[in-house]
């Protein structure tokens, strides 16, 4: 199945999706060492973030997010790619210092933790194999 959106970032990239119905605060939210959520009652917190295609429904928190999902990309410790409903500025800011593919517009209710995902940030196009 494949799933249109809008490009935020550009690339290719496959992965594991990750998925949580709950917003997400880079900053103070994920650790930017391990790339594990940390925030106290989130559906993924003490989840490894590292490596994942991480799909949510939007943003939330302070602009110095952008700057943690970039400290994540260059350490090693972010996710390959992001998926969104709608993502904010402060998420699409940190993609594009950190080069990381990202498509929103898309209804993440269709993609469920553990499906193999292939992003093309390029066309928008999300495809679930």
């Amino acid at each position: 199945m494949k799933l249109t959106g809008r490009r935020i970032y550009h690339g290719k990239t496959e992965g594991e999706a990750l998925v949580t119905k709950d917003s997400i605060s880079f900053y103070g939210g994920v650790d930017p060492e391990t790339g594990i959520v940390v925030e106290k009652g989130h559906e993924l917190e003490g989840v490894n973030t590292t490596d994942k295609i991480l799909v949510f429904p939007t943003g939330k928190g302070s602009t110095v997010g952008s700057y943690v999902l970039y400290q994540m990309a260059k350490t090693g410790k972010g996710p390959k790619a992001l998926i969104l409903q709608e993502c904010e500025a402060i998420v699409a800011v940190g993609c594009i210092i950190s080069e990381l593919p990202c498509v929103d517009q898309i209804d993440v209710s269709q993609i469920k933790t553990g499906m193999n995902l292939a992003v093309d940030g390029d066309s928008g196009e999300i495809e679930i194999k």
